[in-house]
């Protein structure tokens, strides 16, 4: 693990880089306090730190609460060096939010220990962080196909929506259905049908770029949000999507059952008038087109469509919407530019 050292004292910060390498730990040394605090603001800061009281730059006790202001980043374990010993500089330095103390000249076994209890408590956090991501991701998923669940796609939605907007990029959206699944029920049971929509989960997840994002919208419905795919590409990217089903039945007990999907999606160039309800709708009318039309086949958005959609008065843009629905599950998704 790595632990920061903050000590002006030169004998003083050799000799805790030497305990602290042969106990084990990376050790960063600085001599300011300043510099202390530089380190710690970077996003690799370490998870330990050792600052001497009294520093140029800036003493320990500032870098103490500096160190708590933050709420946007790892908690560090502050362990406060100092010849200071009376019970009221103690104190002053836990309340500047301080961890514990060491007092100078400092015991090798003491500093040891309290760096062992620091130790633990910094990899305890990182264990409850660890599992509060997986309960998150957990919450954000179907529990069927392992995919985003309806509520998480639509968030993706949201915030692709507002990059588009503000990148200048286009956006597709695609609703895709699995041909017959009420038939597929009644003939081989609802185990059967798990089945199939575990397999079409599994064959669309291969045939989207690792930037492209799937959900389960429900039942059988799957949505995909596409980034930078436009209106040209968007056909042969909704075909890929069926291609994929086509002709390879899928084998579930004794029985191969055939399959099909069909398709309908929506691509814009130009976002500034959408809102996600609208996409939605226009990708849902899309593929009520491709079921009337015999299903196993692809229907795209038309213009006429789309400009009939977007001039709908209930429509809110993507940034009056993103007003009306604050806060996103998801907001930490990587930045992307791209296109198809």
């Amino acid at each position: 693990m790595k632990v920061l050292v903050a000590d002006d004292n030169a004998i003083s910060r050799r000799m805790l880089e030497a305990f602290l390498t042969k106990w084990g730990y990376e050790v960063v040394v600085v001599s300011r306090g300043d510099e202390a605090w530089e380190i710690l603001q970077s996003d690799d800061a370490p998870p330990l730190a050792v600052l001497d009281w009294v520093m140029p730059g800036r003493d320990g006790l500032s870098v103490c609460r500096g160190v708590r202001q933050r709420k946007d980043r790892a908690y560090v374990y502050v362990l406060l060096l100092t010849a200071r010993g009376r019970k009221e500089d103690v104190l002053e330095g836990l309340e500047a939010g301080a961890d514990d103390y060491v007092t100078k000249p400092f015991d090798p076994y003491e500093l040891r220990a309290r760096l062992r209890t620091g130790r633990r408590i910094v990899e305890l956090q990182e264990q409850l962080l660890h599992a509060r991501e997986v309960l998150r991701d957990k919450a954000s998923r179907d529990p069927l196909t392992n995919l985003w669940n309806h509520a998480t796609i639509l968030a993706i939605l949201r915030k692709e929506l507002t990059r588009a907007l503000r990148t200048n990029a286009s956006l597709a959206v695609a609703m895709i259905d699995v041909d017959r699944f009420k038939t597929i029920n009644d003939t081989y049971g609802h185990p059967a049908g798990d089945a199939i929509l575990i397999e079409t989960s599994h064959r669309l997840q291969g045939v989207l770029r690792e930037y492209d994002f799937l959900g389960r919208y429900g039942g059988d419905e799957f949505l995909a949000v596409i980034p930078g795919c436009n209106p040209a590409a968007a056909a042969h990217f909704a075909e890929s999507f069926r291609g994929r089903i086509d002709f390879k039945p899928v084998a579930v007990a004794e029985n191969l059952i055939p399959m099909s999907l069909s398709v309908g999606i929506v691509a814009l160039a130009d976002v500034s008038k959408c809102s996600p309800d609208s996409l939605v709708r226009l990708a849902d009318g899309a593929l009520y087109r491709a079921k009337t039309a015999g299903r196993d086949c692809v229907a795209i958005a038309s213009d006429e469509e789309i400009e009939k959609e977007l001039a709908k008065p209930a429509a809110a843009t993507v940034s009056e919407y993103h007003e009306i629905m604050p806060g996103d599950p998801l907001a930490d998704l990587p930045e992307l530019h791209l296109s198809v």
